[in-house]
């Protein structure tokens, strides 16, 4: 029904195109900041005109809580053009957006954001109670509560624009287009994946990380199916990256914080650890776990069945 609802609202293919180019807008606006200040930086002659296209180099110019900003940002402006557009194009509720059910469920979203933020710092945790070689302490009490705050404001934004983007948005939007649910499950969780090439964990790893993305956006796209709402990978997106943002952080990695802990590892390629476990271990374990808890079945026709108009009676109300 998640995704056969959106028959109630316009849901013209060219209202997505517009859609997806009016939130490229809203991320390029409030990019902004972040090119008037390596301008203010450029007229003070700090900065190396012709390095602006080395991603090292642009972080080296900003302390670490201000990339983070800079980085974060865009992601909230995406989000607000995406909320906009889906109300004033497609007439669309943010709840109608957000789920099937007739009002958000936050006890999904706060119980799998506890869920997995409690065992993805634990595994940390463990790694480095393993390899406390391969860490260093990081803790510095006032840069971290100033991540803290900005961490807890903007990660939720920028993993909510993701989700509300790929499972919601083009979910949505795809699956209409289709008439079936396979077709957007892989195609919004391959971009998703490919989006993710220019991170710099894919240079360092290598491409073989690239199945460690392309079967994130796979296992939320599937919790977004069988739960018929976005719920719960809002919940697990955003713990996901929050608690990593506070925990630990690496040279090699997208989010450059000034975190607990600092990965001093040095490593050439992915591993079996970093890219399939996760993926064909963790990831159906936590979908067994979230199937029991909320009583998830008839996992083929909601994975791969046919999205079919409902007769118009049964259209709910718009909010």
């Amino acid at each position: 029904m998640y995704i056969a609802q959106t028959f109630n609202v316009l849901h013209d293919w060219w209202r997505y195109v517009i859609g997806v180019i009016l939130a490229i807008i809203g991320v390029s606006l409030f990019s902004m900041p972040h090119f008037v200040a390596i301008f203010a930086k450029r007229m003070k002659a700090e900065v190396d005109i012709n390095r602006l296209d080395d991603v090292k180099y642009l972080m080296s110019l900003f302390e670490s809580n201000e990339n983070l900003i800079y980085m974060l940002l865009p992601f909230a402006g995406g989000l607000l053009f995406l909320i906009l557009t889906a109300k004033w194009l497609h007439n669309q509720s943010f709840t109608h957006l957000t789920t099937s059910r007739q009002k958000i469920d936050w006890k999904r979203f706060w119980f799998v954001f506890f869920f997995w933020g409690i065992i993805s710092s634990g595994l940390v945790l463990l790694d480095y109670y393993l390899s406390p070689d391969e860490y260093v302490i990081n803790f510095n009490l006032k840069p971290f509560l100033i991540l803290a705050v900005i961490a807890i404001l903007l990660v939720p934004l920028q993993t909510s624009f993701e989700e509300y983007l790929f499972r919601g948005y083009l979910m949505q939007g795809i699956g209409v287009l289709a008439k079936n649910k396979w077709v957007p499950l892989l195609l919004t969780s391959i971009v998703f994946g490919l989006l993710h090439i220019a991170n710099p964990e894919v240079e360092k790893l290598g491409y073989v990380i690239m199945v460690y993305y392309i079967g994130t956006g796979l296992f939320l796209g599937i919790m977004t199916l069988m739960d018929e709402g976005l719920e719960l990978a809002l919940g697990f997106h955003a713990a996901n990256n929050l608690f990593t943002a506070l925990l630990v952080t690496a040279d090699w990695t997208a989010f450059q914080t000034h975190s607990v802990l600092k990965d001093m590892s040095d490593p050439t390629s992915a591993g079996f650890f970093d890219v399939f476990m996760p993926v064909f271990v963790v990831f159906p374990i936590i979908l067994f776990i979230l199937a029991k808890k909320y009583n998830w079945s008839n996992w083929k026709d909601k994975l791969v069945g046919k999205v079919v108009e409902p007769p118009k009676e049964d259209y709910k109300i718009l909010e």
